[in-house]
């Protein structure tokens, strides 16, 4: 289909593949899939290792791990097509190496996807593929073009950006990519520094797609409320989280924590728990539900991160629970490490301290404790920065023109912060 004839939104034919799809922990990308089959995209989905089953009436079709038993078979098949696809993956291989065990197998799933499921492309073919994820996902649609020149688009998030110093291939894949997006500016300057065009990689943003009510700031904080919410995992700093706690007991503040998210360092922040003495203080709630966390807002004066850059480089960009809190009106106090401080300026939306300086959090707790109308002066520019940046329908907008240029073969527009969107978006 030429570019002076696009197919209308009701006829584009995107393919999304997916890592794991639907995944409790990613609802961005479910919110990312409602909002463009809204808009009219005819979806299909793939997800490349769990997940499956029916989402939003459309079928979420998991990859079958036993298909790869064929592969010597359809390796041949295909080497046979593209002979240079297969001696470029071969010098890779040979001449590279990968960062960890873990990405060099995700990579060779998406490599093993492509192969078998090239010929149900060829004879079922999308107007666009999208990878949602830089690993995997990303792997099976660059080869995918390779092999039948199907033309694709990316997401690169932070920890394909980032952990055990970002994937395999990430650059040789996405420097083919239709466009590529990211819900960060550090995540697209990181790209960009890679060596992928300016012009090619978005900062599209996620997003709510409706203003929660706006709570009453508690007018007694004399016994503070603070919540978390993160995987307990290295990089959400929630050693140092305890330990802080630990410090503003010891001061004599008054508080209740409570730390939502599962994990695997659940067992050593229970003991850490046990060891500093604050089992009267901390609550680990575990995993809940998106409208249970909504409930905690309620309950919260303040949302703490204490994200870090964990010693395998892997990092946080911008957690969805920050602008969802900065939204309902919870204060956020946060660690400067990573995209966080684009939504938090400290003393203007927010709070900002090092995990590693205690005494700064004892000073940002006793901010919000004691001066009122600092908090409401924090609560109200918050609230506008999530207006202005974190409307999901703006933004799903955004997205979905991206997916039109590249079905229709235009160049991408000029990629940077979008023009900012307001309250009205919602009517």
């Amino acid at each position: 289909m030429s570019a002076s004839s696009p197919l209308s939104p009701s006829s584009q034919r995107v393919t999304y593949l997916f890592t794991t799809f639907p995944k409790s922990t990613e609802t961005f990308l479910q919110r990312e899939i409602i909002a463009m089959q809204a808009r009219g995209l005819r979806l299909r989905i793939f997800s490349l290792w769990g997940g499956g089953g029916d989402f939003q009436g459309i079928r979420v079709e998991r990859f079958s791990k036993w298909k790869l038993l064929t592969l010597p078979w359809m390796i041949p098949y295909e080497a046979a097509r593209r002979p240079g696809v297969l001696g470029q993956l071969l010098h890779g291989l040979a001449t590279r190496k990968a960062p960890s065990w873990l990405n060099f197998w995700e990579n060779m799933l998406g490599a093993g996807f492509a192969c078998l499921y090239a010929g149900r492309f060829r004879r079922e073919r999308p107007d666009l593929v999208h990878a949602a994820w830089g690993g995997a996902p990303a792997t099976a649609a660059w080869l995918l073009w390779r092999l039948d020149g199907h033309r694709f688009s990316a997401a690169a998030h932070a920890y394909d950006l980032f952990e055990h110093g970002g994937d395999w291939w990430l650059v040789e894949k996405l420097e083919h990519a239709a466009f590529v997006h990211t819900s960060t500016e550090m995540g697209r300057s990181a790209l960009i520094r890679r060596g992928l065009p300016a012009r090619s990689v978005a900062c599209v943003r996620r997003g709510l797609p409706q203003w929660p009510a706006f709570k009453e700031l508690r007018q007694d904080r004399s016994d503070l409320r603070i919540l978390c919410v993160a995987r307990l995992v290295p990089k959400k700093g929630l050693r140092h989280q305890l330990r802080i706690y630990a410090a503003l007991r010891d001061s004599g503040l008054r508080f209740e924590a409570r730390i939502v998210g599962e994990g695997d360092l659940r067992g050593e922040l229970t003991r850490m728990i046990g060891e500093l003495r604050l089992g009267e203080r901390v609550t680990l709630t575990g995993h809940l539900s998106q409208p249970a966390v909504w409930d905690q807002f309620a309950w919260a004066d303040l949302l703490v991160h204490t994200g870090v850059i964990a010693p395998n480089g892997d990092r946080d960009g911008l957690p969805n629970v920050i602008p969802e809190a900065m939204a309902a009106g919870v204060l956020v106090v946060t660690s400067p490490a990573a995209a966080t401080t684009e939504a938090v300026t400290d003393r203007v939306s927010g709070l900002v301290a090092p995990v590693e300086n205690p005494p700064a959090w004892l000073e940002a707790f006793r901010l919000i404790q004691e001066d009122p109308e600092f908090c409401e002066r924090l609560r109200a520019a918050a609230r506008v920065w999530v207006e202005t940046n974190y409307n999901a329908h703006a933004n799903a907008a955004r997205l979905h023109a991206l997916f039109t240029q590249a079905i229709s073969g235009a160049e991408p527009l000029p990629q940077g912060e979008p023009a900012a969107a307001t309250a009205r978006s919602f009517e």
